[in-house]
């Protein structure tokens, strides 16, 4: 009896040494393999960690360059009202170069016109003796009178007589030509004066057309190069967004393979569980089990490679998957609930 005892103590402690080994063993493969996951997870959280960080710096750039345009486009705003302004005023300038203008050509062509009859007229009168007598029509006046009195109070003979008349006449002649002359200078005097200040009236109106011509042309050539500028913020703009957008697909495949790993790990680490606290089910259940799920028909087999198939292709387009979907797609085949 005690042999008999002996050998079954003996055979429950083999029994138990092997399980306990097998279990060892177990773990030890487990082990074993979990690195190669535990580093396949720490790349794709450092991965995360890097797109995180990508897109805020993509997201504050994005913020600065916003405000960058805004302020830009308040520039250019500002520069086209002063180049409006500029242009209203030129165009006043205008209208009233081009209302004087006539009047400042009818004035030259008629100072023209003067310094002609007047440079005629003294022509005519230069045989005077100097230019002191011409000019001197007081004393022509004088000299007339007193001819008119001499023949009308004066005992005069017909040779004296007729000498005076003569002389009358050519005084008269000559007070009349000087008479003339001042009408014209006098004429000419003030067309000049009105000419020189229409003159200096319609220079400094090409003056300020000058002036806004310059200004115009400055401000153009600001607002392009603000243009410039407000286009190639747009366009780092949309490089920034560009790759904003592409972190968010980024961390959502990389989200998605996170969620994979962790959905595997945790039906691993329940099917170990399972193995080593199995709950009343004998190796015959267990048996049974496993031959019905190696024996599952075509048609079911089908259908798991159809929405596998279809898992796939969702995922290879960025879309988000379901927690059924990746149970589909990383676990194991054909295993439809």
């Amino acid at each position: 009896m005690r042999d008999q005892h002996t050998n079954k103590s003996g055979g429950s402690a083999k029994s138990a040494a092997t399980t306990t080994a097998q279990a060892r063993n177990r773990e030890e493969d487990t082990s074993s393999r979990q690195p190669a996951s535990d580093s396949n997870l720490r790349t794709l959280q450092d991965f995360k960690k890097t797109l995180l960080e990508e897109k805020k710096i993509g997201e504050e750039t994005i913020e600065s360059l916003n405000k960058k345009i805004d302020a830009t486009k308040k520039l250019i705003d500002d520069e086209r009202i002063n180049l409006d302004g500029l242009r209203a005023k030129l165009k006043v300038v205008n209208e009233q170069k081009d209302a004087e203008f006539g009047k400042f050509t009818e004035l030259k062509n008629a100072l023209v016109t003067a310094r002609a009859q007047m440079k005629s007229i003294d022509e005519k009168a230069s045989s005077s003796r100097s230019r002191k007598d011409r000019y001197d029509l007081v004393n022509l006046n004088n000299q007339l009178d007193q001819i008119e009195r001499d023949i009308q109070t004066k005992k005069l003979s017909k040779d004296e007589e007729r000498r005076l008349v003569i002389k009358s006449k050519e005084v008269a002649t000559k007070l009349y030509s000087l008479r003339a002359i001042h009408k014209k200078e006098d004429r000419y005097r003030t067309i000049s004066i009105q000419y020189d200040i229409l003159k200096s009236k319609m220079n400094k109106l090409f003056d300020q057309k000058s002036e806004l011509g310059e200004g115009i042309g400055k401000i153009k050539s600001e607002l392009d190069e603000l243009l410039n500028l407000r286009e190639s913020l747009y366009e780092d703009r949309r490089k920034n967004i560009r790759n904003v957008r592409e972190a968010d697909a980024k961390l959502e495949m990389v989200d998605t393979q996170l969620n994979a790993i962790q959905f595997k790990r945790t039906r691993t680490s329940s099917e170990q569980r399972a193995r080593r606290y199995p709950r009343g089910e004998g190796k015959e259940n267990r048996y049974v089990s496993s031959q019905e799920k190696g024996k599952r028909s075509k048609e079911n087999q089908d259908r798991w490679n159809i929405l596998k198939e279809a898992a796939l292709k969702k995922m290879s387009g960025g879309e988000k998957l379901t927690f059924e979907e990746m149970k589909l797609i990383y676990g194991e085949n054909g295993s439809i609930d």
